[in-house]
């Protein structure tokens, strides 16, 4: 086993990076910026991250490992608190000027889509099912449904009000924790005859 990566090390890269994508934008940025920004090898940021993309997006969007959403005790609520979550994540400065990029990076190159899915959407993924299964134990679901139909419910629509509609996001949490909410617990009408 190796030695333990050093936590200040990672906050260099990812200040870096943060202050870079400010200064630079996305299309600006390099390893070789950020490692003299940082004042570490390059070798110590391939350590960390395969990818440009993949340090950009845990700079600016989240890290791959996700803390477990907060329990606020109803489906509603905890729907909530993840937009909230994803809207905070998506309005930092650096994400702002990351966001376009990236999706572009990752829409042309079939090998880093596979690696940004298995990297962050599987992670986001769990910590949506587990809210899901939470809500299940408490009742306010039958059954767990489709979990990446949810996620593209939760984020879809912050997506869209940031980056095509060029809104703010007042409101946005309560708003869609209660329409996700609504659709997930809603019965289905009977098919027609």
């Amino acid at each position: 086993m190796g030695r333990p990566r050093d936590s200040r090390v990672d906050e260099a890269i990812l200040t870096a990076t943060r202050e870079l994508l400010a200064h630079s934008g996305y299309a600006g940025l390099t390893m070789d910026a950020v490692a003299e920004r940082a004042g570490i090898g390059k070798s110590a940021i391939y350590r960390r991250y395969a990818t440009k993309q993949d340090m950009v997006f845990a700079a600016a969007i989240h890290v791959p490992d996700l803390p477990a959403s907060p329990d606020t005790g109803t489906l509603e609520g905890d729907l909530a608190v993840l937009v909230q979550e994803i809207v905070d994540h998506l309005t930092a400065p650096a994400a702002t000027s990351a966001v376009l990029g990236l999706l572009a990076d990752i829409g042309t190159s079939p090998d880093l889509a596979v690696h940004f899915h298995q990297t962050f959407v599987v992670r986001e993924q769990a910590g949506i099912r587990g809210l899901l299964e939470r809500a299940v134990a408490r009742g306010e679901l039958r059954t767990l449904p489709d979990v990446s139909l949810v996620h593209a419910l939760v984020t879809g629509p912050v997506f869209t009000t940031l980056y095509l509609q060029h809104r703010t996001p007042d409101g946005l949490a309560a708003q869609l924790g209660r329409l996700i909410a609504a659709a997930l617990t809603t019965e289905p009408a009977p098919p027609r005859p």
